[in-house]
């Protein structure tokens, strides 16, 4: 016989236990102390290749990243802590659990006007512009971009300029001496790339990223650093002057026979500054800093009433202080806003 809601009491219903508030809540994370420490070769749709190990005879480990790192990024060249499937074996798959301190930080914008950063890559001490000297012509305000970031990120700025079996590379290099970059130059003679001991003999033992725009020569170099690499390579067309994108994505390559890498990079046509304080292109001047003493509050250091000029005709900063000058105040002014560089 069906029983009337009248005929139930508080006997009849079953309680199920509370599972979520059985256990105290608390905010500590574990430590993983046991977390293997890695290195992020590439990142491709969620997916981190890192290197566990000696550099040499290390394992490349796929990860992914741990929830509970957040929104925390991970860029290559980053340093990071592992746990889980740490084996390398095929369909494995360790988890990030943490991103150590890095060191330096090369970061871009979209453009001069979007305050977003963009982490490129981390823990790289050299940023390596490379340009060629002609097809396509060197863009020398993009070059100047990429050596601000530089100076930003607290890495050593190096100038490779490539293809010098088509022009000399003296006049160009005029505009940097100034700026006292070092630079290689290569040429390409044979099938065979000339100048390569000397770009080798500048990456050793150094964490090295290469940037430069499409068809400078930039992926052949890699193969040619790290034969192994297998680096698509494309050709510049002959009606715009431009490369193909043939890099698709940031890859640390380790280089044979020494303890350096080198990063290479997609193609770029754009470096947006946003991010860059002028103040700390500056401290880059040793020579001119002091004179910034005596600037107005705001200074942009390219106005009338900036000190420098002042500093400059006075002869503290030496005899190459115009010129020192002049290269500072082009810096500076790569930071405006341009349509393309």
């Amino acid at each position: 016989m069906a029983r009337s809601a009248r005929d139930y009491d508080e006997s009849d219903v079953r309680i199920r236990p509370n599972r979520r508030g059985s256990r105290p809540r608390t905010k500590d994370r574990p430590k993983h102390e046991d977390a293997l420490p890695g290195r992020v070769l590439t990142v491709d749709r969620g997916r981190y290749t890192t290197l566990v190990g000696d550099d040499r005879d290390g394992r490349v480990v796929i990860a992914m990243r741990a929830r509970e790192l957040g929104r925390k990024g991970i860029v290559v060249g980053d340093r990071v802590a592992l746990v889980g499937d740490t084996s390398g074996a095929h369909g494995s798959l360790a988890r990030i659990v943490r991103v150590e301190e890095r060191e330096t930080l090369l970061r871009r914008t979209a453009d001069d006007t979007d305050p977003v950063e963009r982490v490129l890559v981390a823990n790289a001490d050299q940023l390596v512009v490379v340009s060629a000297l002609a097809n396509p012509e060197p863009r020398p305000r993009l070059i100047d971009r990429c050596l601000v970031a530089a100076y930003d990120a607290g890495m050593d700025p190096l100038l490779v300029l490539t293809k010098a079996d088509l022009t000399d590379p003296a006049p160009f290099l005029e505009q940097y001496a100034p700026l006292s970059v070092p630079h290689v130059v290569t040429a390409r003679e044979d099938g065979r790339t000339v100048g390569l001991d000397a770009v080798h003999d500048v990456l050793a033992g150094r964490v090295s990223v290469l940037v430069g725009h499409s068809g400078v020569g930039k992926s052949t170099l890699v193969n040619a650093l790290v034969p192994d690499a297998a680096r698509a390579t494309g050709v510049v067309n002959d009606v715009t002057g431009r490369g193909r994108h043939t890099s698709t994505s940031a890859v640390a390559l380790a280089l044979p026979h020494d303890d350096g890498w080198v990063i290479d990079t997609p193609g770029v046509r754009s470096f947006g500054l946003a991010h860059v304080d002028p103040d700390r292109i500056v401290t880059h001047f040793p020579d001119l800093e002091p004179g910034t003493d005596g600037c107005p509050r705001g200074c942009t250091h390219d106005e009338e009433e900036c000190a420098l000029d002042a500093w400059v005709e006075g002869g503290a900063a030496g005899p190459a202080g115009p010129s020192r000058l002049e290269s500072l105040r082009r810096l500076l002014r790569t930071r405006l806003p341009a349509s393309e560089d």
